[in-house]
C-alpha cells in the first residue's frame, strides 16, 4: 500500500491543538529502561514509527515492554538482558537507536551495535561517541558495518567534545551512569532533551548534574541503586513549532496545549519579527495568530539554543510567500536543503548556494505532486500544501510518521483539508502503529 496526503490549500487554521511528547526525548529515555534491572514506566509516548522501532529494539535485547495507546505510556521490563547485539535491520531505520550503545556499555560492560543509518540530511559521524567510550576505558572495533565495545569495568574521565553533539552527549551519559568515579563531558549539547535525560536518569536513581549547560557531571553509582520508577517526557518543541507554524503560514489563529515556550525562545523570536502575534495563556499553553503577510529575515540555524535545524525547512516554506528576500544559513547539516526542489515546484523563488538559501517572496504557491526527502523537509511540504491554492500531493509519507503523530488528524482539527490515502484503491486510510508487545 503507498500511502499519500491530498491536501486542498486556501483553508485559515482555527482553533485548538495539544501537542505530544518530545520524539528525541522519549526515544533516549526508552533506551536508558536497559538501565533498571525491573520495570519502569513512561507517559506521554507519542505514536510514531520511531516509538516502535526503539520497542523493537529493545524486545530484540530481552525486555518486554506494553504500550498502553489510552494512556499514552510505556512499561518497560528490562529484568531480564539476554542480548548484547542491536541489530543493522533496526539500527539501519533510525539513528537515534544507536544510543543503545551506551545503555548496554553501562549494563553490561559489552555492546555490538549498528552503525547507524536515519534521514538523509548530512553526515553525522560517531567519532565523538567512540572516542569518549575509549576514554572511559572501552576497547572498540568496528567492522562489518557494526560496532564492538567492551571494557573490564568503565572509569570516569574528562571527556571534551570537539562539537556539541546531542547523540554523543547522550551515549556517553548513558555509559557513565555507573562508572567509577566521576565524568565530566566538557562542550555538552544543551538541549531540553538533553536535560529530559538527565532528570529521568536521576529519577531512576543516577547522579546528573549540569544538563543544560555546556558541562555536565555524571558521578558513577553502583547498580543496585538504580531503581524503577515513573517519568513522563517533556511536550515535542519540534511538533510545536511546526504547528505553530502552520498556524501562521494560513493566516490562522489557535490554542497550542502542552507546549513548553522556553524550548523555542528562538524560534518564537523570529516568528514574532516576520509578523506573527504569541500570547501565553497559560504556563504550558500559548496563542499564536497572523492577519498580514509575513515579512522575510534572516536566520542561522545553530544548536540549541540558537534556531533549530529541525524547524530550518518549516521557516523556509514560510519565507516563500513572505514579503522581501529572506537568507537562511544551515550551519550543521549539508544536505538540509533537500525540501527546495519541490517547494520550487510549488513555485517558490529559492537560489542555493552550498549552505545558504536565498528566498525571494512570491505571492502565492501552487499545488503539485511532491515527495518527503526526510522528516523536517516533509513537514515543510504539508504546510507548504495547506498554503498553496490548488491540490497538493505529498509522497513518501513513511518519513513524516516518524516523528508526527496523528499529523493529519491534528490538522484537520485545525480545518485543514488533508486526508491520508491509498494510491492504489484511492481510499482513505488510517495511520498504523504496533501498540504493545509482551
Amino acid at each position: 500500500m503507498v500511502e499519500k496526503f491530498k491536501i486542498q490549500g486556501g483553508e485559515i487554521l482555527k482553533g485548538e491543538v495539544s501537542i505530544g511528547g518530545a520524539k528525541n526525548s522519549v526515544l533516549k529515555l526508552l533506551a536508558a529502561t536497559i538501565l533498571v534491572k525491573g520495570t519502569t514506566k513512561i507517559y506521554n509516548v507519542p505514536e510514531l514509527t520511531d516509538v516502535d522501532i526503539m520497542l523493537n529494539v529493545l524486545s530484540d535485547l530481552g525486555a518486554k515492554y506494553i504500550y498502553n495507546k489510552e494512556e499514552k505510556s510505556v512499561i518497560v521490563d528490562s529484568s531480564n538482558i539476554t542480548s548484547i547485539t542491536a541489530k543493522y535491520e533496526l539500527v539501519s531505520k533510525m539513528r537515534a537507536s544507536f544510543i543503545i550503545l551506551g545503555a548496554l556499555m553501562a549494563r553490561c560492560k559489552e555492546a555490538i551495535v549498528a552503525l547507524p543509518g536515519g534521514c538523509a540530511i548530512g553526515e553525522r559521524r560517531v567519532d565523538f561517541h567512540i572516542k569518549g567510550l575509549e576514554a572511559l576505558g572501552a576497547k572498540i572495533k568496528i567492522e562489518n558495518g557494526y560496532v564492538h565495545a567492551k571494557a573490564s569495568k568503565l572509569v570516569g574521565a574528562d571527556i571534551y567534545l570537539d562539537i556539541p553533539s546531542v547523540g554523543a552527549t547522550e551515549n556517553l551519559m548513558l555509559a557513565s551512569i555507573l562508572a567509577e568515579g566521576s565524568t565530566r563531558i566538557q562542550n555538552a549539547a544543551q538541549e531540553p532533551e538533553i536535560v529530559d535525560l538527565a532528570n529521568f536518569l536521576n529519577t531512576i536513581g543516577a547522579d546528573v548534574t549540569g544538563a543544560g549547560t555546556s558541562e555536565i557531571i555524571i558521578n558513577g553509582v553502583k547498580a543496585e541503586n538504580l531503581h524503577t520508577a515513573e517519568y513522563t517526557t517533556i511536550p515535542d518543541r519540534i511538533e510545536a513549532g511546526t504547528f505553530m507554524a502552520a498556524v501562521v503560514a494560513t493566516k490562522g489563529k489557535a490554542i497550542i496545549r502542552n507546549v513548553y515556550p522556553a524550548h523555542l525562545t528562538f524560534f518564537n523570536d523570529k516568528l514574532i519579527k516576520m509578523g506573527a502575534n504569541i500570547k501565553l495563556v497559560e504556563p504550558t499553553t500559548i496563542e499564536v495568530s497572523c492577519k498580514n503577510r509575513l515579512n522575510a529575515i534572516n536566520f542561522v540555524t545553530q544548536p540549541y539554543p540558537g534556531f533549530p535545524t529541525d524547524l530550518q525547512a518549516i521557516a523556509m516554506t514560510l519565507l516563500t510567500t513572505a514579503n522581501g528576500v529572506g537568507i537562511i544559513t544551515e550551519s550543521l547539516y549539508e544536505n538540509r536543503f533537500m525540501q527546495v526542489p519541490d517547494l520550487r515546484r510549488m513555485g517558490a523563488d529559492i537560489h542555493q548556494d552550498r549552505n545558504h538559501a536565498i528566498v525571494k517572496g512570491v505571492k502565492n504557491l501552487t499545488g503539485a505532486t511532491v515527495a518527503a526527502s526526510d522528516l523536517r523537509a516533509g513537514a515543510a511540504l504539508v504546510i507548504a500544501g495547506l498554503m498553496a491554492q490548488g491540490e497538493t500531493i505529498v509522497e513518501k509519507l513513511h518519513h513524516i510518521d516518524r516523528g508526527y503523530e496523528k499529523f493529519e488528524y491534528k490538522l484537520q482539527k485545525l480545518g485543514g483539508r488533508i486526508y491520508r490515502y491509498d494510491d492504489k484503491n484511492n481510499q482513505e486510510v488510517k495511520g498504523v502503529f504496533n501498540e504493545s508487545r509482551i
